[in-house]
């Protein structure tokens, strides 16, 4: 009996001691376990911040890129809409993509976009050049002139070196084409003023050389001739000087008020024995109560006379001459009409240019710079001038000055 008591005394302690041990290695590895999740948790939220990080830096620096490229995309469409030249874009098939509000008014049309190129530019030159563009995949250009558009266009076009289409840079030369007429007319024009005058003076000093200082009449005459000829020259060289010292701003005007009406009687007056000896009736149309005008009256009196004087060259004897000016929205419109020979319609727009000549035939005394003298300085008052004339039938010159 003792022994039994003893051995489940000593199985006993033993379980005990099996359990502590138990308990003990389990307390340890479970502390283990939760030191180690521990650990995790703390290097996976780490790493979690640094990802938010990152993608908080990349976020940042795509909105900085998109408002940048935004900046730059509203700059480029300001430029493209303020341009003058004519900007097309057109994909493979020649289908325009994109148009600028100038290439609309270049090639008259309100909607060229998801319109083929043929459709748009109407002009089977251009076409063949954006089709050489496409098939040799490098720069063409082509100048053509559009008669009844009263144009001179020039298309480039260039490759996309990132697709198959092309970029149209179309510019409209139709001013440059015209004041490159007008600079060739001006040098021709003044070398045939300079060579006339130049060459009579030459052959009256031959003549006076070879002889005819020992005929006194004849010697008088030849002088007097020579004399007319350095007039006309001096007179052309101080006009160009006018003309020049007037279109570089150099122009003073001694501006007052005055009455229209007596603008018009004083160049009438001043013109009215020319008229007489031409055998024609110049005389003055204007109601008295009109508004003053504040003008250089020296100035614009040489504009009438010039009207005037060219009036009377070109109307034949028995026909008249009539000076009139009336109030139109803000101006006074004055004008010089007459009975004369006309202009032809195609000459009207070029009148006013220097040495402009509508017939040579027709030309008489004169430099050919009246006009355009007369034309800068109406547009120095603030005003216009303009000529509307029928051939066979007369032509009236219009000019208007704001009222004071």
């Amino acid at each position: 009996m003792n022994y039994a008591i003893i051995l489940a005394v000593i199985l006993l302690i033993v379980a005990a001691w099996y359990a502590w041990r138990y308990y003990n290695l389990r307390h340890k590895l479970d502390e283990y376990a939760n030191h180690v999740r521990g650990q995790d948790i703390i290097s996976e939220i780490k790493e979690l911040e640094n990802l938010s990080s990152a993608v908080t830096s990349l976020i940042s620096t795509f909105d900085l890129r998109h408002s940048t490229l935004e900046v730059e995309r509203a700059r480029l469409a300001t430029v493209l809409e303020q341009m003058t030249d004519g900007v097309l874009i057109a994909d493979s098939q020649g289908i325009i993509q994109f148009a600028n509000p100038a290439a609309g008014k270049l090639f008259q049309t309100s909607g060229p976009i998801h319109r083929s190129i043929a459709e748009v530019v109407r002009n089977h030159q251009l076409v063949e050049a954006w089709r050489r563009c496409q098939q040799t995949r490098q720069m063409q250009s082509e100048s053509v002139e559009l008669p009844t558009r009263h144009q001179y266009l020039q298309l480039v076009v260039i490759p996309d070196q990132h697709s198959s289409g092309s970029l149209l840079l179309v510019q409209d030369l139709t001013r440059l084409r015209r004041l490159e007429t007008v600079r060739r007319d001006f040098i021709s024009n003044l070398s045939h003023e300079l060579r006339t005058p130049l060459a009579s003076l030459k052959a009256l000093t031959e003549t006076l050389q070879d002889g005819a200082l020992d005929d006194p009449p004849a010697a008088r005459r030849f002088i007097g001739q020579i004399q007319v000829e350095a007039d006309a020259l001096t007179q052309m060289v101080t006009e160009l000087l006018e003309l020049s010292r007037i279109e570089s701003g150099r122009l003073s005007l001694d501006l007052k008020p005055v009455a229209p009406c007596e603008l018009l009687d004083s160049a009438c007056e001043r013109m009215q024995l020319q008229a007489e000896r031409a055998g024609l009736n110049l005389h003055v149309e204007c109601a008295e109560d009109l508004p003053k005008v504040k003008i250089d009256s020296q100035r614009l009196e040489q504009v009438l006379v010039n009207l005037i004087h060219n009036a009377v060259k070109f109307t034949r004897a028995g026909g008249e001459v009539i000076l009139s000016a009336e109030s139109i929205d803000g101006f006074v419109r004055f004008a010089v009409r007459d009975t004369g020979i006309g202009i032809p319609e195609e000459d009207v727009p070029r009148i006013f240019e220097r040495f402009y000549r509508v017939d040579k035939s027709r030309a008489g005394s004169g430099t050919g710079l009246g006009l355009s003298i007369a034309k800068h300085i109406v547009e120095a008052h603030g005003g216009r001038i303009w000529a509307e004339s029928v051939e066979g039938r007369g032509s009236t010159f219009y000019f208007t000055i704001p009222i004071e």
